[in-house]
């Protein structure tokens, strides 16, 4: 008599282990702050997730990923972390959400732990931490582009796929219409969870911004206060998923009303988005 429950009991097991390698070793890092390849990142923990998700009863695609597929989640992974300020982006729980072990976790973090790792930081000078949180925007904004560009081209493929599943239906096996359904699923999570660590990143930022104003005002608040209102064009973008041109995957320009944060002189400031 076949035991229906080894393969569950497996499941578990493999599970557990995961878990427990993972609450001690959160996804490595590699060169110029890329994910380093490895079996337990790349297939055990992805592999045990996959399950785990169907199990909740979230779609789960049998698809191989495409290259551009590959590449957005390259980009959005190093918005999801900090390898500057550990403890800010809760590394270990990023890498059970990214492998989809647990569900999403990133949607109750608070505001006030980057300003808590770099009070906590022993700067020689208090305007160090403003050219700190200066330089972390900066490198975002630095990225933002290219991070957006590969969430463009994923959804351009997205829509290929249902180009093609619809011309193609008769000739493709059963499980195609599903498998497609939750690859853009799938997608469409991720893409959520790049706008939820963006707006939360910028957040963060304005609240230790704001706190360092409060606790060792400095003129370089200006300048970050620059740094932050550049970010916001991206922020704005990304909440409306404009990652395309104008939230249409259309290539084309608007303008938005940002008003500063520190210098309120009557006027608002037109910003142009490109």
């Amino acid at each position: 008599m076949v035991d229906r429950r080894r393969p569950f009991l497996r499941l578990v097991t493999l599970v557990a282990l995961t878990g427990l390698l993972a609450a001690c070793v959160a996804r490595p890092t590699g060169d110029f702050g890329r994910a380093q390849p490895g079996v337990l990142h790349d297939t055990m923990m992805p592999y045990a997730g996959d399950r785990i998700a169907q199990l909740r009863g979230d779609p789960v695609s049998n698809f191989n990923q495409t290259d551009q597929e590959k590449l957005m989640h390259d980009r959005v992974w190093r918005f999801l972390i900090a390898p500057h300020a550990k403890d800010w982006l809760f590394d270990t729980s990023v890498e059970l959400q990214r492998t989809r072990i647990v569900p999403p976790k990133d949607e109750r973090y608070r505001t006030d732990r980057y300003y808590a790792w770099l009070k906590g930081t022993p700067y020689q000078s208090s305007r160090t931490r403003y050219s700190t949180v200066g330089a972390n925007i900066t490198s975002d904004i630095d990225t933002i582009p290219t991070t957006f560009a590969a969430i463009c081209a994923v959804i351009e493929v997205d829509r290929q796929r249902a180009m093609a599943l619809a011309s193609l239906r008769n000739d493709l096996p059963g499980s195609a219409g599903s498998d497609v359904a939750a690859r853009k699923y799938e997608n469409d999570a991720f893409i959520a969870w790049f706008v939820r660590a963006l707006n939360y990143r910028h957040e963060s930022y304005a609240f230790a911004l704001d706190s360092l104003v409060v606790e060792t005002p400095h003129e370089q608040s200006l300048a970050v206060d620059d740094a932050l209102q550049r970010m916001s064009i991206f922020v704005v973008r990304a909440n409306r998923r404009d990652f395309c041109g104008d939230g249409h995957g259309q290539q084309s320009r608007g303008t938005v009303v940002i008003p500063s944060r520190f210098q309120h002189s009557g006027d608002n400031e037109i910003i142009q988005i490109k």
